[in-house]
């Protein structure tokens, strides 16, 4: 209801000035403080300005946190725009949490952790949230950036020793790559090598360089290609071993969800932020984390894999498996582009830990919902769902077509439904025979759901 307010209650009044923030902050108007600077840009305020809203919308944050995590965390979301402080960053991230949205936490807990690294509680919980995601290695690397005599120092002690412990496979894992980078090198004997470094699947990886350049890393599921980026040897060993495992659970988690993952195998290709604006245009590298094109997964910003990378990850390989369904079938046409990205959008939501979309993204799906304003799966059948006027609101509600499909007869029978179009069958014949449905009872279905959460 809040989010139907904004308009009616925004469209006519003047800018807020930073001395309305601070009254409504010390009289706890919070949601008077959150409507009033909910569509309001930094742009047009001074620095000082800028502070004191930003410092009136974490103290509102902070007082919400234990009562009301979903109004606490809009209001860090809108006082870390204003500027990045220490208390903003900190609630931000501990409202991601309470809202179960880790990759938010853990994105809100590096932008402090590199805005304000002589602060080591911002380490200290990253740490911590990376060891609970199973990436002891990560953990690792940012724990011990924790100074000696800070007053988390201790913390941080038990933290690594956990750390360490969990890390012992993955060390043997970059001592066998290592060893397989001198042999592809020139470096040393090869004689009683292994062939490849195992992977966690137990499948076996060659490195190598391919004739571009670019190195590789290759098993019968994945081709890994990223430019070198002036790593030295063991920084690339240490590189490629992380993205084996993000593979590899991405390939596992979409198996446990689907009950199937993709058969040949597909290129990926890791490009940092520069190179993914060069080679696909600025215009994607502003709005997208990665995309699934010409039979690659592409991922943008893939220097540091973050929760939210390994998510991108998981969204583009279920792409990758509609793609592999598709042309195994011998023919036919493609899946609406409202399948296909709802499908890659709720595993991806089933990775973060919920099948339900975020927080924030369920009440404006609820929203437009009540004010019958969804958009339709006809409208989102042909077309990249990245030109819509709200993408976001797009992908959500793909997934949740999607969702109401998975609820009536498991993976099972979408993932056949999937194989029948792709053998030509059209896709609402399909639909009507799979599950006795039309597109528009389809369209009725998600927006009933969301109208009774």
């Amino acid at each position: 209801m809040r989010a139907l307010l904004l308009s009616a209650l925004l469209s006519a009044a003047p800018p807020p000035s930073a001395a309305q923030a601070q009254k409504l902050a010390e009289q706890e108007q919070w949601d008077e403080l959150y409507l009033a600077w909910a569509a309001v840009k930094p742009q047009g305020y001074s620095a000082p300005d800028r502070r004191a809203i930003a410092l009136a919308l974490g103290k509102g944050c902070d007082a919400l946190s234990g009562t009301d995590a979903v109004m606490a965390y809009s209001l860090a979301e809108r006082a870390v725009l204003f500027e990045e402080t220490v208390p903003g960053l900190r609630c931000l991230a501990k409202t991601s949490l309470a809202t179960e949205q880790r990759g938010g936490a853990e994105e809100a807990l590096r932008r402090g952790h590199k805005r304000f690294p002589k602060e080591g509680a911002f380490a200290l919980e990253l740490g911590r949230l990376l060891l609970e995601d199973k990436d002891a290695q990560g953990a690792l690397e940012v724990l011990q950036r924790i100074p000696p005599r800070a007053p988390e120092a201790e913390q941080a002690r038990e933290l690594l020793e956990k750390a360490r412990g969990a890390s012992s496979e993955e060390r043997e894992a970059r001592s066998q790559a290592r060893a397989i980078e001198r042999r592809f090198s020139g470096e040393g004997d090869s004689a009683g090598l292994p062939p490849a470094a195992p992977s966690t699947s137990g499948l076996s990886y060659a490195s190598g360089v391919g004739e571009d350049g670019m190195r590789t890393r290759a098993n019968s599921r994945f081709i890994v290609k990223y430019f070198n980026n002036a790593r030295d040897f063991s920084q690339r060993a240490e590189y490629e071993g992380r993205i084996v495992a993000a593979l590899d659970e991405a390939h596992g988690h979409t198996r446990q969800v689907l009950g199937e993952a993709r058969e040949a195998p597909v290129d990926v290709v890791l490009y940092t932020r520069e190179e993914f604006r060069t080679h696909q245009g600025a215009a994607l590298a502003r709005t997208v984390a990665g995309l699934y094109s010409a039979g690659a997964i592409r991922i943008n910003d893939a220097a540091e894999l973050t929760r939210q990378t390994k998510a991108t990850l998981v969204h583009e390989y279920v792409h990758a498996v509609v793609d592999d369904l598709v042309q195994a079938a011998r023919g036919g046409q493609h899946v609406p582009v409202w399948l296909n990205e709802g499908l890659a959008e709720y595993v991806e939501w089933r990775y973060l830990g919920h099948d339900k979309p975020p927080v924030q993204m369920a009440n404006r799906l609820r929203g437009a919902a009540q004010a019958d304003q969804l958009p339709s799966l006809e409208q989102m059948s042909g077309q990249s769902l990245i030109s819509l006027g709200d993408p976001g609101l797009a992908y959500a509600t793909s997934a949740m077509a999607v969702r109401e499909l998975m609820a009536d007869g498991g993976p099972g029978r979408l993932l056949r439904l999937i194989r029948e179009v792709g053998e030509g069958a059209p896709f609402e014949q399909a639909l009507r025979d799979r599950y006795g449905r039309t597109i528009p009872e389809l369209n009725e279905a998600v927006k009933a759901a969301l109208s009774r959460r």
